[in-house]
């Protein structure tokens, strides 16, 4: 096995800069390349470095990307430092580089290059400003798990345990003896986090800072299953046999990929199991991050980080409420017409959500059924969509199970883009653990949101930006432009003869006002995890295992849930801002393009975007 180490990394970093260093391409008018201003070539400069230090210091995104081949392949055989001495070293690295940021003058960019620029510097105020707060995992500047800001080192969401076996399976290429080498070292590398973890929870725990019981619960549970399997059984192991005897390569790399499992990764896990029982016999059963020392103020930064807005607690929940009882009227009237018309909006589309005729069964067939039933949704909205996007990309995905180890704890829905290079699709993940939370009403918006038009495909357009736009994401972007893709495909006319799967659509946009007045709630308001659950369930009809598993979601990463919402809002706001401006020159096509081409950024910044898009189309 190679021995690759952090020193070799950073031995590349002036290539590496250099190599990273993508400033957005000008052309003269003939199609020649136009000369790059000085202040331009300065700027992207800086913000080539900023990458390098980044995907350095997360080095798992340079998988993720596809940029560790070649010379820079030593940044495939690395997994991030965990431990809290380098969270303090980035912290340290993010304030400074803020410095320097706020003090470059934007006066003499271009437009393109001063909106990299203030993209990049808010994406560093909000890190530094949660850096403050000495405890959980600040992860705005962890690429593509920038989302995941929380108090707790270890959920049943985010942890080396819930990452790394996966992301070895699904993204870790092995090809050659070189790249099962980089395996490898990621598996030692593995059981490392899992160390500096565990010195963290016995560091919060005599803070405090202990996740809810019913939190460690899942936890623990989701641990101790999947350390009682054979050791020659786990996935991480299972994965690399797999992927080298397809590779033609000797079974000496699975030989040694199960003995470092079993003589550091098992060690590893055993002690983080043991550091969660602890913290579980001290835990109680209080949801919201105010009983935490800072959990108010706590509160108001994740806020701000998952939205990218001002606005208050008590603003989002109100407007929740307002937008939720909106959603229902509509859903109410679509009910009605299906001969359903008595009891709540909630209670009618529960009980729909049980007819036989809506369930796909609970075996393999049935999830194979499920699936395939997922592939036609995408296939049949990809011919709609040169009417929405007047600039196309591939739109690479593959449709696959949550994996079973960690199907628990694990959201219904997630995807991730696939490489910059186009060679790894994008993945969407459904969850399949309890088939009853999946009646087919519900699940063409999903496809919607999380494949084509959401998030892989939004991805693809992020790809085509220099890397450290690439890099940076926002959640209320992310979200909201998904939630504005299941707006799209109603819009584009997916649902014509489908008025079931126009119920589950307004059922999923309810969903997400829902969860501006749970996750305030329960956080601001002092919800206990029940009240929750109960008003959830109540309001958007879903099941009870869905609204259980959403709810311990927001008590985990409070603040994310209220991005979806948000940034749904933002982009309507916007959207009828230039339809309002522009009349009959308003081009769906055009707006659609602006939003997406521009690259995630926050919601403060995307009016700077739209009225560039209106100004031009004016001229």
């Amino acid at each position: 096995m190679s021995g690759f180490h952090r020193r070799d990394i950073l031995a590349g970093a002036t290539g590496l800069t250099a190599s990273l260093a993508l400033p957005r391409a000008a052309f003269a008018a003939d199609g020649a390349p136009a000369a790059v201003a000085p202040a331009d070539a300065a700027a992207a400069s800086l913000l080539a470095e900023i990458a390098q230090t980044l995907i350095t210091e997360y080095p798992e995104n340079a998988t993720y990307y596809g940029i560790d081949t070649g010379q820079y392949a030593v940044l495939g055989s690395r997994l991030t430092d965990r431990s809290l001495a380098a969270e303090h070293r980035r912290s340290a690295w993010a304030t400074q580089t803020l410095a320097r940021l706020q003090a470059i003058d934007r006066g003499p960019l271009s437009s393109a290059q001063a909106l990299d620029l203030d993209v990049t510097q808010d994406a560093f105020q909000s890190a530094v400003a949660g850096w403050r707060f000495p405890y959980g995992d600040m992860a705005a500047l962890n690429g593509q798990n920038s989302f995941r800001n929380t108090p707790y080192t270890v959920t049943q969401l985010g942890g080396a345990f819930v990452d790394i076996p996966d992301f070895l399976d699904s993204k870790q290429p092995v090809t050659d003896a070189a790249d099962a080498d980089a395996y490898l070292a990621r598996v030692e590398d593995y059981a490392g986090e899992l160390v500096a973890e565990t010195e963290r929870l016995d560091r919060e725990r005599a803070a405090g800072v202990v996740a809810p019981d019913f939190i460690l619960d899942i936890v623990l549970g989701q641990m101790t299953t999947s350390r009682a399997a054979p050791v020659g059984d786990w996935e991480l192991v299972g994965s690399l046999r797999r992927k080298a005897k397809a590779a033609g390569l000797p079974d000496r790399f699975a030989e040694q990929g199960e003995a470092l499992a079993r003589s550091k990764v098992a060690p590893a896990l055993d002690r983080q199991i043991a550091a969660l029982k602890a913290s579980r016999a001290v835990a109680t059963a209080d949801a919201g991050v105010w009983k935490l020392p800072q959990g108010e103020d706590y509160y108001a930064w994740t806020l701000r980080a998952g939205t990218t807005t001002t606005a208050s607690a008590e603003e989002m929940h109100a407007l929740g409420r307002e937008q939720i009882a909106r959603i229902q009227s509509e859903m109410d009237i679509l009910l009605k017409a299906q001969g359903l018309t008595q009891g709540s909006v909630g209670a009618r589309m529960e009980a729909l959500a049980k007819r036989p005729d809506q369930l796909f069964a609970d075996s393999d067939a049935g999830r194979a059924q499920l699936l395939a039933y997922l592939n036609g949704r995408i296939a049949d909205v990809r011919p709609r969509l040169p009417r929405a996007f007047a600039t196309l990309v591939q739109g690479k995905l593959i449709i696959k199970p949550v994996p079973v180890s960690i199907q628990d704890g694990a959201p219904l829905g997630y995807a991730a883009a696939g490489s910059i290079d186009g060679k790894v699709p994008g993945n969407y993940y459904i969850n399949l653990k309890d088939m009853h939370v999946w009646p087919r009403f519900s699940l063409p918006t999903l496809c919607y949101h999380e494949g084509i038009p959401g998030h892989v495909w939004q991805g693809e357009y992020a790809n085509r930006l220099p890397l450290l736009r690439t890099y940076l994401a926002f959640n209320a972007y992310s979200e909201g432009w998904a939630l504005y893709s299941e707006q799209l495909a109603d819009e584009l006319g997916v649902y014509e003869g489908d008025p079931l799967g126009k119920l589950g659509y307004l059922q999923s946009i309810g969903f997400r006002a829902c969860r501006l007045v749970v996750d305030t709630g329960i956080h601001a308001k002092r919800w206990t995890l029940q009240q929750g659950i109960d008003w959830m369930r109540a309001n958007t009809g879903s099941s009870l295992a869905e609204v259980q598993s959403e709810v311990t979601r927001y008590c985990a990463m409070p603040g994310q849930a209220c991005g979806y919402k948000m940034g749904h809002n933002q982009i309507n706001m916007l959207r009828l801002k230039a339809q309002a401006a522009l009349g009959g020159r308003f081009d769906l096509r055009r707006f659609d393009d602006a939003v997406v081409l521009s690259g995630n950024v926050p919601l403060t910044l995307l009016e700077r975007i739209v009225d560039r898009y209106i100004a031009t189309a004016k001229a």
